[in-house]
């Protein structure tokens, strides 16, 4: 009886950091100083796109499977730093990401070298809470393309 009490005793222990453990990890650290921006702050800015500047972090392949906003500046979290020479300084900039995390570390990276960032935005939490997206279609494979100009010339 002893063993079997020992053994569940080590067994709960095992579970429950491990339990532990799995929640700290899914939760991450987010140490970003750049805001997230709810969908009526980053609607707000929307309302002047004059005076503001969207940098949209995510792959190709991301855009399309995922959707984006009507207009913005795509360059790949890996391209911002050797990017920042043809970025404006004379807008507000929001950075975008997935779920807003590339987005913030992004926005520190643009703050510390002097560009004006209001905040970040996660598409995807921009959309769950009821901001829409814009679907992109994925360009058709060059063959595809070269076809279809052929066919209107005949």
């Amino acid at each position: 009886m002893r063993v079997s009490r020992s053994f569940s005793f080590r067994a709960l222990s095992v579970l429950l950091v491990s339990l532990v453990a799995s929640v700290a990890f899914a939760q991450g650290k987010d140490e970003s100083k750049t805001p997230v921006l709810s969908r009526a702050q980053f609607d707000q800015l929307l309302a002047k796109p004059e005076q503001l500047l969207i940098i949209d972090l995510r792959r190709p392949d991301e855009l399309t499977a995922i959707g984006g906003l009507p207009v913005y500046l795509s360059i790949q979290a890996a391209d911002l730093e050797k990017s920042l020479a043809w970025i404006p300084k004379d807008r507000k900039i929001v950075t975008v990401s997935n779920h807003a995390g590339r987005a913030g570390k992004a926005g520190d990276l643009l703050a510390a070298k002097g560009f004006n960032v209001v905040g970040r935005v996660g598409v995807q939490n921009y959309e769950a809470e009821g901001g829409k997206l814009t679907k992109i279609a994925p360009k058709a494979p060059a063959e595809q393309q070269k076809n279809a100009q052929a066919a209107t010339q005949h």
